[in-house]
């Protein structure tokens, strides 16, 4: 697996390369700003990006950014996103593209190396990665009883296989079903977890971080 780290503080950046080479990944880029992160995005295309959220010159969203205009020329490049805060605006942003291969981590709440590398890994397959305080965030809702009680089984499959990022014809291949099956299928889990249609509102988006809300309360 090809990585690029882009991390502005020294020793976290060295200790993140030593971390992904010692699991048997490449580190093929390793920055400490956001143009810097932005050209090596885009010039070594990597298996998954790493990046901080503030980094020089202004440390404010500079990896943010650097990583939506890198998904915006190549769409589905893989990034998990490392941040000390919840920065609301540019998370939903990364994750209304619908192309996968997202994460958010919270530096603070990154448990042990198997856990993070897994979660790198998740996000190079195309999957998400959020931390349960990012998908509160992002969903501004109090806990509540499981949202998902009212889908069926196979409702359960294919909201799950949403969140791992993959699209309804690659839904419908896993599970030997048709694609018009799996648009009903979707229309109906919009409709059972109370997602409207409207223009401020992306469904796909809002679904995925519903279901992985629930799976981390369990």
């Amino acid at each position: 697996m090809r990585v690029v780290i882009a991390e502005d503080l020294f020793l976290l950046r060295d200790g993140l390369v030593r971390l992904v080479e010692a699991f048997g990944h490449e580190v093929v880029a390793s920055v400490d700003n956001g143009p810097a992160a932005l050209a090596a995005l885009l010039a070594h295309r990597p298996d998954v990006a790493i990046v901080d959220v503030r980094l020089p010159p202004t440390f404010s969203d500079e990896g943010l950014q650097a990583a939506l205009e890198a998904r915006g020329q190549v769409p589905g490049l893989p990034v998990l996103i490392l941040s000390q805060h919840v920065e609301q605006l540019y998370a939903r942003e990364l994750l209304a593209d619908g192309h996968g291969g997202i994460g958010y981590q919270l530096k603070d709440r990154v448990l042990d190396a198997e856990q993070f590398i897994g979660a790198v890994e998740r996000v190079a397959a195309g999957g998400t990665a959020l931390d349960p305080t990012v998908v509160a965030r992002l969903l501004g809702r109090p806990e509540r009883a499981d949202p998902l009680a009212a889908l069926t089984g196979r409702e359960r499959s294919v909201l799950e296989l949403m969140a791992e990022g993959l699209s309804n014809t690659a839904i419908a291949g896993r599970l030997f079903l048709s694609e018009g099956a799996i648009s009903k299928y979707t229309t109906t889990i919009f409709a059972k977890l109370g997602l409207s249609a409207d223009d401020d509102t992306n469904r796909r988006v809002r679904a995925v971080l519903t279901y992985l809300s629930a799976g981390a309360e369990e």
